[in-house]
């Protein structure tokens, strides 16, 4: 596709600068919607939608009939690699995902590789592509391989993911051959995505932040520049959006590093000094707080206008430093569209 495609979500991507920025937020298609939370409670829980391509169809198509955003994101979750890695997976309600056995005390070899679980996900990238509009662009996703690894070892979420910093430092044999088995699989099924129909994946790490700058480097960078490397070989026109939650100054060494196509910047970060840090041109993506959009008003206005001035010289699109939370009122996600494409 070239320069001059309708698809502004993805021009921005490669490069190009748009005076109005586009807008999608993470986690837009949840549960902050009532049509979503009225499907979810005829179809079940998560992961049964997640598996549901008609249903996971629908979700993903929810908010962009409501708000219109320029991008819309393939409704499923990071921890389906694991799940086709062999792992069970299920949603504790209130408590989120485990998986098990945990391999902080089993093998990865133990495991019997289920990939056809992803089948289900891939036919719901080729039903929304057949549904959406030239103009909105397509986002699939994956986890990183070290906050997929994380949740692999702990069999859950952690505070600190110190189990799994623990077997990197002390067993580091064991630990990079659990990050090269996430990377293949990560590859197979990005790849599977573009092919359905996406136009552009993001690499969401989302425990970049818990690691020192040399683990960073091994286990963040290294691991997602062989994803970039691995996908464009594959596909040459992937356009790839990492993610390092946390990574803070270590943001301009990451983009060096994988060689990711745009920058996902989480709400911790200054926009000002994020826009003197990076190279310029890079297209960013933020980086509003999430709390903010639930506040609105004179808060959130600000912080809009904050996050607009700082980038007003490079390719940006408007994002949330973070998942949208499910207390967020619809009004305030009204609000945020006409601060962003009104002024």
């Amino acid at each position: 596709m070239s320069a001059q495609s309708p698809k502004k979500l993805l021009s921005v991507l490669r490069g190009s600068q748009e005076a109005v920025p586009p807008i999608w937020l993470m986690r837009q298609a949840g549960r902050y919607l009532p049509e979503y939370r009225a499907l979810r409670a005829e179809k079940g829980g998560f992961l049964a939608l997640a598996y549901d391509s008609d249903a996971a169809c629908e979700i993903t198509l929810q908010p962009i009939r409501r708000f219109g955003f320029d991008g819309a994101i393939l409704f499923s979750d990071i921890l389906v690699i694991p799940h086709a890695m062999g792992q069970d997976l299920w949603f504790e309600t209130g408590e989120g995902p485990r998986l098990a056995p945990r391999l902080a005390d089993s093998k990865l070899e133990d495991f019997v590789p289920a990939p056809q679980r992803l089948t289900p996900i891939i036919d719901t990238v080729r039903k929304v592509s057949a549904e959406l509009s030239p103009e909105t662009t397509f986002l699939g996703f994956a986890g990183s391989p070290w906050t997929v690894a994380t949740y692999m070892v702990h069999g859950q979420g952690s505070k600190d993911q110190a189990e799994a910093r623990r077997i990197a430092y002390m067993n580091p044999e064991r630990f990079a051959a659990l990050i090269d088995a996430i990377i293949s699989a990560t590859v197979d099924y990005l790849g599977d995505q573009i092919d359905a129909g996406v136009d552009a994946v993001q690499l969401f790490d989302s425990w970049a932040g818990s690691l020192s700058p040399a683990q960073f480097e091994k286990w963040v960078i290294a691991p997602n520049a062989e994803i970039v490397r691995r996908l464009k070989a594959r596909n040459p026109h992937a356009v790839i959006i990492g993610f390092p939650k946390g990574a803070g100054g270590k943001l301009a060494a990451y983009v060096e590093g994988t060689g990711v196509d745009a920058l996902g910047l989480d709400e911790t970060v200054d926009p000002h000094w994020a826009n003197r840090q990076l190279p310029k041109g890079l297209p960013v993506q933020g980086n509003l707080d999430p709390l903010a959009l639930i506040t609105g008003g004179a808060v959130l206005k600000d912080s809009v206008h904050n996050i607009l001035s700082a980038f007003e010289d490079r390719p940006h699109i408007f994002n949330l430093g973070h998942g949208i939370q499910p207390d967020t009122p619809i009004e305030n996600v009204e609000l945020l569209l006409n601060l962003v494409r009104k002024g």
